[in-house]
């Protein structure tokens, strides 16, 4: 059910749409008598406005249009010569397709856009071949794109929605507030500001979702900020933070184990701090002058948890309160990555190299070298955009062919039915098309009475276009998409009987280029990923957790190396890389409704933990690295814990593809109690270690028995299909 705002907004687009096509279309065919032009102008605001779905504001929109008409310009001028044969006409639109199709890795406004752009490249490549026209279709491309970006901008246009930037700001000052004591919120409510800064909850227009620097800033700082609350809100589930803060405060302390972490103390209100400037950043829109200072405290507060621990064995702090050192520094960790993010997310600029180096590669990074990185990073089968840009470019070639073989009036229509109807599993576009050939067989039905009844009278024609198409636009998103495609079929066919001779055959070309479209793009959908991103969230969870398993190992290793320093980092790129194909592929996967078999694995919660793995592996080396070497034993039992942790992602990997695990990684073991001096080395690697064992364990959990089974060595055939299903609403 559409909201009121929505249904607004869809009746304000219909009149934007309607006049700006009836703006080009009527004077250029009544009083130039230029069909080819009034054709190109009807459907340059019909193709960018109505079959496209750009976001954002008016204005918004409207520099998206004016940036994607010289694309427009090139697609009609390439399809108009690619016309003279039906095999360059069928490659063009092989590569056009992939491309338009492609573009949506570069953000939401480029994919809204793609649909439009690939109308104009259809509609020019069909027969006649006619070079000697191009000149009018052009500018009748260019004064319907032009009209409708203005209407977009002057006609009742779309306020500007919220922003993320402000949300995020608004999380920031709720993390900000909480440790500096201003506000107490209880754990639920501290996950709750978090869950407000998923990107779903934003319009597409303001996700943070481009390849450039403040779009990637902006979308890392997000995610830093949603760890910060979580972090916040398990400190308040244990108490802790409640403890440290009234020691900050005028209150008395209760003594013992609170009263001796004085460090503590002393780094949250630094923290809280830095959370408040970078609100207040976020707000202003301008980064926060000055240099990085959160280095330098973190590492004043890893000195004084040194020398505490090397003191008389009477005088070191009990092991809770190094627990919640170790907790604190994660906390400040955090806010420094927050931080920078956002100055790299507000100033948009290269900037000097940035530590660690591996998170924040895109800083220093010119923008052509974020562009081809973002592409070629996609340039995979494990990629869904990639697979998205295959189907759609598979089926519209395959469409085009059998447009052009078999000389199918009107062909251009089978192409279009194929780019508005496929979608990404065969069982949505199995619904789509049983919905909209319906509607276009009633349509034509009534189109084809309506071509009988008027004749050849063009004036009527003339009258009905205008209030057809503010109706049709209207009514077909308000009603579904049987209306839409029943709706849009009557407007065609009052458009085309003015442009030349029609009759009641023009509605069965009509019907049957629709169905012809149809079953190509179910073809395609049953041919290519026919389960659209439920088996590809399977295998790219499955390689992210497959990738963890390095890391875990590694960062352990460098930390307990004889001497310090003298084993090498583990490279986290190949992470970072799978976390984004394993995010992408959980986007489309939610976007998609939900089938007959239901998954139980929370994916979400692999994300996070994989998160969690990647952090550690950048601050852990960074400020827990030890002077001198660990004593053996304690290094011996963190170098086994680090084993056990790493072998729970093997588990749960081979458990998302539903194959069965190496029988060394079949019993679940978790990581021993420390040993030895309660170093802060030992401490963080320890509390690192038993929250990521704790986040697998319920991820395993989770599962249903067969699949759980699969991990104790039996068949793992019923796991798979319990994996492969999507899940309920509300997943």
């Amino acid at each position: 059910m559409k909201s009121g705002a929505e249904r607004t907004e869809i009746l304000h687009r219909s009149l934007r749409v309607s006049l700006a096509a009836s703006a080009g279309f009527y004077p250029f065919l009544y009083w130039l008598h230029e069909p080819v032009l009034a054709l190109y102008a009807l459907f340059a605001p019909i193709a960018l406005g109505l079959l496209s779905s750009i976001p954002g504001s008016g204005r918004q929109r409207a520099v998206v249009m004016l940036k994607a008409l010289p694309v427009g310009l090139v697609l009609v001028a390439l399809g108009t010569l690619l016309a003279v044969q039906t095999w360059a006409a069928v490659l063009g639109m092989l590569v056009v397709g992939f491309l338009l199709a492609f573009a949506a890795v570069a953000g939401p406004r480029p994919a809204g856009a793609a649909p439009g752009l690939q109308l104009f490249y259809i509609l020019a490549c069909f027969p006649p071949y006619e070079p000697q026209t191009l000149w009018l279709r052009l500018a009748g491309l260019v004064f319907g794109v032009v009209v409708l970006a203005l209407c977009e901008l002057f006609l009742l246009p779309q306020a500007p929605g919220p922003t993320y930037r402000t949300a995020l700001a608004e999380a920031v000052a709720t993390a900000g507030g909480t440790l500096a004591g201003r506000i107490h919120l209880s754990p639920g409510d501290l996950r709750a500001a978090g869950a407000r800064l998923r990107l779903s909850r934003f319009p597409p227009a303001e996700r943070p979702a481009g390849p450039g620097r403040a779009a990637r800033g902006l979308s890392q700082a997000g995610s830093g900020a949603r760890r910060l609350l979580e972090q916040l809100a398990h400190l308040t589930e244990t108490g802790e933070l409640r403890l440290l803060v009234r020691g900050n405060g005028s209150g008395p302390g209760a003594g013992g184990a609170e009263d001796a972490d004085t460090p503590s103390r002393s780094l949250l209100p630094q923290v809280a701090s830095l959370c408040d400037e970078t609100g207040a950043a976020l707000r202003a829109g301008r980064p926060i002058p000055g240099p990085e200072r959160m280095d330098e405290v973190i590492d004043a507060f890893q000195q004084t948890r040194v020398r505490q621990a090397t003191r008389n064995p009477a005088d070191v702090p009990p092991v809770p309160v190094l627990r919640r050192q170790a907790a604190v520094l994660a906390v400040a960790e955090s806010a420094r990555i927050l931080e920078i993010s956002v100055r790299v997310g507000l100033d948009g600029r290269r900037s000097r190299p940035i530590e660690p180096r591996e998170l924040f590669w895109y800083a220093q990074a010119p923008a052509p070298q974020l562009w081809i990185r973002r592409f070629t990073g996609n340039m995979t089968l494990r990629s869904v955009q990639f697979q998205n840009a295959v189907r759609i470019a598979l089926a519209l070639a395959a469409a085009r062919l059998v447009a052009g073989s078999l000389d199918l009036t009107h062909g251009f229509w089978v192409l279009l039915a194929v780019l508005t109807l496929s979608r990404t599993t065969v069982g949505q576009t199995w619904a789509a098309i049983r919905i909209a050939v319906a509607g276009n067989l009633v349509g034509a039905v009534a189109a084809g009475a309506l071509l009988i009844g008027l004749g050849q009278h063009t004036e009527a024609y003339a009258a009905l276009l205008a209030p057809g198409m503010l109706l049709a636009f209207a009514l077909g998103p308000l009603l579904g998409i049987a209306w839409a495609q029943g709706l849009f079929t009557l407007v065609v066919a009052i458009a085309f009987a003015q442009i030349a001779p029609a009759n009641w055959q023009l509605a069965e070309a009509r019907i049957v280029d629709v169905v012809t479209g149809s079953a190509i793009g179910l073809l395609c959908a049953m041919l290519a990923w026919p389960a659209g991103a439920r088996r590809e969230v399977r295998r790219t969870m499955a390689e992210l957790l497959h990738a963890c398993n390095p890391l875990i190992r590694g960062t352990v290793a460098a930390l307990t190396a004889v001497p310090p320093g003298s084993a090498p980092l583990p490279p986290t790129q190949p992470a970072l890389h799978r976390l984004r194909l394993a995010e992408a592929a959980y986007d489309q996967f939610r976007s998609e409704p939900a089938g007959s078999r239901p998954a139980h694995a929370d994916w979400h919660a692999v994300l996070i933990a994989a998160g969690q793995v990647l952090l550690g592996a950048h601050w852990l080396p960074r400020f827990d690295m030890p002077a001198t070497a660990l004593p053996p034993d304690a290094a011996d039992r963190a170098r086994a814990g680090a084993h056990a942790v790493a072998d729970s992602t093997v588990r749960l990997a081979c458990l998302c593809t539903g194959d069965q695990p190496p029988p060394e990684v079949t019993t679940r073991s978790s990581p021993a109690s420390p040993v030895g001096p309660p170093l802060p080395a030992l401490v963080d690697l320890d509390v690192w270690l038993r929250s990521l064992d704790a986040q697998f364990a319920r991820i395993e959990a989770g599962l249903p028995d067969p699949v759980r089974r699969a991990a104790r060595g039996t068949t793992a055939g019923d796991a798979a299909g319990h994996l492969s299903g999507p899940r309920r609403p509300g997943r």
